[in-house]
């Protein structure tokens, strides 16, 4: 079992050693603007380092004198003149920052405090479906982002895909896709497989070229403004491709790649074309294969969607070059003609940096360069849009039998990139249209794997992220208005902002609250507790019966059992005992995992965390199956959980296995005699 306080701690610790790095990294450098006495980016402040000094006063100590339990943070800050070359370093005290004791709490004016984990939805990609009035299926789905505007589509009863961006008028769809440089009709239509439905939207698009397409959005975003080419591109650009205004997180590029991406969508499929290796040209698939698990393990074995751009490292390896490699920086030679790439020559790429701040698109040409030439030829749409996958697939019966395309994005990007790709918002579009052909699915908001945990770590770097840009605006200010010979980084920084914001979040935010001390149990369920409410959250008025009700999703991550009665019922609820929070807030319970060798199957004692999503084609063995000596079930029918459905099945069907009867339960509730003959009204009372 995991340490019970694991969900407050190690957020925190996340938080302190690279959540805070990360936003001095966002930040910096802070640029001088144009207006005043300084030339636009002559001026420019870097945070480096920073460490945390030791609490001014013990917790005991704060407590008698009503302090807040606080360590001094010092950021290394550097400011450069790129006009002079002159260099100012120094250290600076960016405020006292609230520190978490060892049993998870803050002491903040002497009282101790708990920050509640949140439970909102996670950035990604969402797909639903619609009926209208005469009996037609209608899609939508939506593109939401941590933080930067949403793309929304949606099908209308005349078979026309439109686009919404940032919840403004709405557009054809076709029109985004011209703006990423598809410009012609014959273009847009090969891009999509000819599609019926791209055919009709093309006829009410208004717009002829990339140019068109842009200027159109930017009429849709800014009805009034004299548009002019120039501040179309700039506008769309910093819309989706600027790293400081589009963030999908780490959680949203992972959720894109698993949406969109080959493996997500392929499943089930029948090739209607063979899938050829671009490198080797061997066939992988042949024509007429339908794909299942071992279909995609060999795809993905054979790494013919690997992408050069983004996975430069694995493309290289153990690969002879055809060319010789050379830093585009230096121009120096790296590597011959003729070299076979090993670790040591990956080494002296990486430590050269050529890729470091290179686009995926350069990357690749590089890449390809130096490789064998490939067999299979690119389609002009993988030559405009780095990372793109096409597939067609056989869809309907008979002589309705026909070819469907699917464009897939790049699911090997790393989560660093934290902006929307081209390839993304032309796969969603995809995605939509295959909707239509009964190929992907809807999906259901509700489930866990569409919802995350914002806990104690991020909640705390949003708020600095906060103070931190309110800061840059007084730091612009002042390099526009102060002399710029006798300029210090401390002259230009004002931490009140910072400390502002976090004195606001820990003093007045609905999710910092009083520890409830009535008992150690009280104690330790407040610091597991979850909470749907808050900012960026739902509100009680708005929160309908679906967000509130048990979903099958919840099974040992959640507790069914544990949640206030009253207006926060559903909404409050309480972690599960042995569930634990993986790098992307999205909570994993662990199973036992069952090991199938022909019809032979045993429970071994190897330990998986699961997350909801990857559970949700698994069938589950209840803990308290009888097993014999040798970990083999005794019975030929198993009581087993498949999504809410309990099945009894033979043991060859089994995936995993529960730990224990107690992971479906929160700490509280496990405390319950004689709990399963219990009604849940009265154990919701005792949890």
């Amino acid at each position: 079992m995991p340490h019970l306080l694991d969900l407050q701690r190690n957020s925190y610790l996340w938080f302190q050693e690279e959540g805070l790095r990360e936003i001095f990294e966002d930040i910096s450098p802070i640029e001088s603007n144009e207006r005043g006495n300084n030339q636009d980016g002559k001026l420019k402040l870097y945070f480096d380092d920073y460490k945390f000094g030791e609490p001014k006063y013990d917790i005991a100590e704060c407590k008698e004198r009503d302090a807040t339990f606080a360590a001094p943070l010092r950021v290394k800050v550097r400011l450069e003149n790129a006009e002079t070359g002159e260099l100012a370093e120094t250290e600076v005290f960016m405020g006292d920052f609230p520190v978490m004791t060892d049993t998870g709490t803050f002491v903040i004016n002497g009282a101790e405090r708990v920050i509640v984990s949140q439970l909102v939805r996670s950035p990604g990609v969402y797909y639903s479906g619609t009926i209208d009035q005469m009996g037609k299926s209608l899609f939508s789905s939506t593109v939401i982002p941590n933080r930067g505007a949403w793309i929304e589509l949606e099908s209308d009863a005349n078979d026309i895909v439109h686009v919404r961006i940032d919840r403004n008028r709405k557009l054809p769809a076709t029109v985004l896709v011209r703006a990423l440089g598809f410009e012609t009709n014959d273009e847009i239509m090969d891009l999509f497989g000819d599609d019926p439905r791209i055919a009709e939207t093309l006829k009410k698009d208004p717009t002829r070229s990339q140019e068109e397409a842009l200027i159109e959005i930017y009429k849709k975003l800014r009805p009034g403004e004299p548009p002019s080419i120039d501040s179309a591109t700039s506008m769309f650009n910093n819309l989706f491709f600027d790293p400081r205004r589009y963030d999908l997180a780490h959680i949203g590029r992972y959720k894109l790649g698993k949406k969109l991406g080959w493996q997500g969508r392929l499943f089930g499929q029948t090739l209607a074309r063979p899938l050829v290796h671009p490198y080797t040209g061997k066939v992988v698939l042949p024509e007429g294969t339908v794909i299942g698990n071992k279909e995609l393990e060999q795809i993905a074995a054979s790494e013919m969607f690997a992408d050069a751009g983004s996975d430069w490292a694995r493309q290289l390896e153990g690969k002879k070059l055809a060319e010789a490699l050379v830093d585009t920086n230096t121009g120096e030679v790296l590597l011959e003609e003729g070299t076979k790439v090993g670790k040591k020559e990956l080494k002296a790429i990486k430590d050269s940096g050529m890729f470091k701040r290179m686009p995926a698109n350069d990357i690749e040409a590089i890449i390809e360069g130096v490789l064998p030439a490939r067999r299979v030829e690119k389609t002009f749409a993988q030559k405009r849009i780095p990372g793109l996958q096409e597939i067609y697939v056989l869809k309907g019966e008979g002589d309705g039998r026909h070819e469907v395309k699917i464009v897939c994005n790049n699911a090997n990007l790393p989560d660093t990139l934290r902006t929307v790709e081209p390839a993304d918002m032309i796969a969603n579009i995809s995605y939509l249209l295959n909707l239509m052909e009964d190929i992907g699915r809807v999906d259901d908001i509700d489930h866990l794997g569409n919802r995350r945990l914002r806990c104690v770590g991020e909640l705390l770097q949003n708020q600095f992220r906060i103070g931190l840009t309110r800061m840059e605006r007084v730091v612009k200010e002042r390099m526009a208005t102060q002399d710029i010979d006798n300029l210090t980084p401390q002259m230009l920084i004002n931490i009140r902002p910072v400390t502002a914001a976090l004195k606001e979040f820990f003093g007045s935010s609905q999710l910092s609250q009083f520890m409830d001390q009535t008992n150690p149990l009280a104690e330790l369920t407040h610091k597991r507790r979850l909470s749907a409410l808050g900012p960026g959250g739902l509100s009680r008025e708005r929160a309908g019966f679906e967000v509130r009700d048990v979903h099958h999703s919840h099974y040992g991550r959640m507790c069914p059992i544990e949640t206030p009665e009253g207006p926060n019922i559903g909404l409050i609820s309480s972690l599960a005992n042995f569930a634990k929070v993986n790098k992307y807030g999205l909570i994993e319970t662990p199973y036992r995992v069952v090991k199938h060798d022909g019809d032979d199957v045993t429970v071994t004692s190897e330990v998986r965390y699961v997350t909801a999503d990857a559970e949700e084609n698994l069938v589950v063995a209840q803990a308290n199956e009888p097993l014999d000596e040798n970990n083999r079930f005794e019975h030929a029918h198993v009581a087993s959980r498949l999504q809410s459905e309990v099945i009894e099945v033979a043991p060859q069907r089994v995936d995993l296995m529960d730990v224990s009867p107690k992971q479906v339960v929160s700490v509280g509730t496990a405390l319950i005699p004689f709990l399963e003959n219990d009604d849940a009204n009265r154990a919701l009372m005792g949890a």
